[in-house]
């Protein structure tokens, strides 16, 4: 039986996340990124960060899309670890609702919203 859920023709889907990579619809990416149903945009502000190191300027891409989506999905990295609360208040006096996740768990919980047509927007580190 394919379990595969159907995606319309155009979406973004993530196919696999492995040592830092990224295979999103079929393009590689060695980079931190946020995915939307319509695109994959290059999240340099987060680049060669891990969670610790980010600040409330990094979401600055984030905050930008956000009011276009109901969930933002972080994928922190390899393992599941928090944002500072300066940077969760940050985010939810901007509107962004966010779900921090592990970033395998990110790249899962994205496609299942994204196919059920819900308005998603998902940040994701490499390990």
């Amino acid at each position: 039986m394919d379990v595969t859920p159907l995606v319309k023709k155009g979406k973004k889907i993530i196919q696999s996340y492995s040592g830092g990579r990224f295979k999103i619809s079929g393009e590689s990416f060695e980079h931190a990124v946020v995915v939307i149903p319509d695109d994959v945009i290059l999240w340099n502000a987060a680049s060669d960060k891990g969670i610790t190191d980010l600040q409330a300027d990094d979401f600055s891409e984030i905050i930008k899309y956000a009011k276009d989506y109901d969930v933002f999905l972080f994928g922190c990295g390899a393992k599941m670890a928090f944002l500072s609360p300066e940077i969760i208040i940050h985010l939810r006096q901007s509107g962004v609702n966010v779900d921090v996740m592990d970033t395998g768990a990110a790249c899962r919980t994205y496609n299942v919203l994204m196919a059920e047509g819900r308005r998603v927007l998902c940040g994701l580190l490499p390990a």
